[in-house]
């Protein structure tokens, strides 16, 4: 199976305190809303826990750059009541190489 040419990637900390509400939303509303957009094909969040607390991760298979330029995208973008409760950083990747193991 042939791996994304383009993702984006979204890095997110979130204040324990509403961690809970946000990923239900998250997983039940924003998600599928997002990828009901044009030009994004799929998504997969992670977690990772650590001593200073868990940090998530959204991964978004899309067909390019211009994937966020649609005004459905535009208009599902954000994070609600959330917005002022968490930390995040948001990034296009396009790849550059890809190899499959001989394995």
């Amino acid at each position: 199976m042939p791996l994304p040419r383009h993702l984006l990637v979204v890095e997110v900390d979130v204040e324990p305190a509403v961690e809970d509400a946000w990923n239900r939303w998250y997983n039940e509303v924003h998600v599928p809303e997002i990828v009901a957009c044009p030009g994004f094909r799929s998504a997969a969040r992670y977690v990772s826990e650590t001593a200073e607390g868990r940090h998530y991760v959204a991964v978004y298979d899309i067909e390019g750059p211009q994937a966020l330029d649609s005004a459905e995208f535009a208009a599902r973008r954000g994070w609600a009541e959330f917005r002022d409760r968490l930390k995040y950083k948001t990034r296009v990747y396009r790849q550059i190489m890809a190899m499959e193991s001989s394995a």
